[in-house]
């Protein structure tokens, strides 16, 4: 079993990725398997709206030049997907909306290729739009008939410099929650 995480944040390492790597402690304590991909220093563009999807129907994105079909594949390996992303203007930020749109209609093209995986979207935010942006993250589960599993609050975590996520209790509280509920369900399902 394994869960696939890709945070959106231009930090690596930042505030985000803090917040996943809260989720994976619970899931490997459960024996799941965990990895994250940063989006830091990487340009990926959004879709091109070609449809050649639908036409080639073999699981990848025309556009190359980006990381984008390398996680496509990673969706597909896992049972479960990680959206994270910082609040930027009360959304998320353009390379997980990328992410989100082009593996998006891959999976549609062919046929629903997420269906039933167990997703989980997280937000850091300095202050206010978190909701915004955990909703924007959440319809990518539920168009690709996916599974959201919930936690104790919104999977939402308060700071704004690297690091000051770790002060917010109630969000580190969410996270660990999210990771026991989302080890609970992938178990459930593929277990």
């Amino acid at each position: 079993m394994k869960v696939v995480a890709f945070n959106g944040s231009a930090r690596k390492d930042g505030n985000t990725a803090i917040l996943i790597r809260h989720i994976f402690a619970e899931l490997e304590k459960e024996g799941i398997e965990t990895e994250l991909i940063q989006f830091a220093g990487h340009r990926i563009q959004g879709c091109i709206a070609c449809g050649k999807c639908f036409s080639a129907k073999d699981k990848r994105c025309v556009v190359t030049d980006d990381v984008v079909n390398e996680c496509i594949g990673k969706m597909l390996e896992a049972d479960g997907i990680i959206l994270g992303s910082p609040t930027y203007f009360a959304d998320c930020t353009i390379q997980i909306k990328a992410l989100i749109e082009r593996a998006g209609m891959v999976a549609r093209a062919n046929g629903d290729i997420f269906k039933r995986k167990i997703g989980a979207s997280v937000v850091a935010v300095r202050r206010a739009g978190a909701i915004h942006a955990f909703d924007s993250m959440n319809h990518f589960f539920t168009i690709g008939q996916m599974i959201i599993v919930g936690s104790s609050y919104w999977n939402i975590g308060v700071g704004r410099e690297i690091g000051e996520v770790e002060k917010d209790e109630e969000g580190l509280l969410t996270m660990s929650t999210l990771g026991k509920n989302m080890a609970w369900l992938i178990k459930k399902i593929r277990g």
